[in-house]
């Protein structure tokens, strides 16, 4: 079986590094990471950094794994994921996704989408993050609830790439794009699902809305209690055996 996990925004595969050591301690020896285009990856030429492109980007590098797939995604890398999973469901044995919510017809962005979805406000900010010092980066990751020690590994991979991709991306799934999406959202339920909802992240929507949307997507709920948008760098222990109970049950 091979675990595959794909990060999201602003982020590198670096932020699941305490998350893979605790799953090999479980023996999950076969993990493989995928670097999104733009962050912590090259960007192709003629790369369209949308949802749908992002979508297609994932349904490519599931085509190409060998043998029966536990897809694993945060944040964007969850958005992309479900995208994936509605549009070609086969391709994975299972599923799990930390923002479901995000499809639900009622979601509203949080407010630094909104300023990255906004003409010249969005350039500005993106700006603002690129130009930072890696000490002053580190500080902002941890100040919205990555543990230090990944924000360090993390913080060197924002790039000049990567705030294109964040404007085009979020640009792309601007109201109604998302709830549109979503829409599809009873496809997933074709292959067992995870919804993760993490108590204290407050970017992905409301209780309501993470449980309405995993409920049509058939996903089974896990609420990690006291944990935020990073709950891979905050309790990689927990998330690791969460993740392990869940593959074991379908395996």
């Amino acid at each position: 079986m091979t675990v595959v996990l794909v990060h999201g925004v602003p982020e590198t595969a670096a932020v699941w590094d305490l998350l893979v050591e605790e799953l090999a301690a479980l023996g999950e020896s076969d993990v493989r990471r995928l670097s999104p285009p733009g962050f912590g990856a090259p960007v192709p030429d003629g790369f369209a950094a949308t949802m749908e492109g992002y979508r297609d980007w994932l349904v490519t590098e599931l085509e190409a794994v060998d043998g029966p797939v536990d897809l694993v995604g945060h944040d964007w890398g969850g958005g992309h994921s479900l995208n994936a999973v509605m549009a070609r469901p086969e391709l994975v044995r299972t599923w799990v996704s930390d923002v479901p919510g995000v499809f639900d017809a009622d979601y509203v962005w949080h407010d630094l989408a909104q300023a990255w979805q906004t003409p010249e406000v969005g350039e500005a900010a993106v700006a603002d993050f690129t130009s930072l010092s890696d000490a002053d980066r580190v500080e902002f990751l941890v100040g919205a609830g990555m543990s230090a020690d990944i924000a360090s590994r993390v913080s060197p991979g924002a790039d000049a790439a990567m705030g294109r991709s964040i404007l085009t991306l979020y640009r792309s799934a601007a109201q109604p794009a998302a709830a549109t999406a979503g829409r599809n959202l009873e496809a997933a339920a074709a292959r067992p699902g995870l919804a993760l909802l993490p108590s204290e992240d407050h970017f992905v929507g409301t209780d309501d809305q993470r449980r309405r949307a995993a409920a049509r997507a058939g996903a089974r709920v896990e609420v990690l209690q006291g944990l935020g948008h990073w709950w891979m760098t905050q309790d990689p222990a927990v998330a690791a055996r969460v993740l392990v109970d869940f593959w074991s049950a379908h395996r």
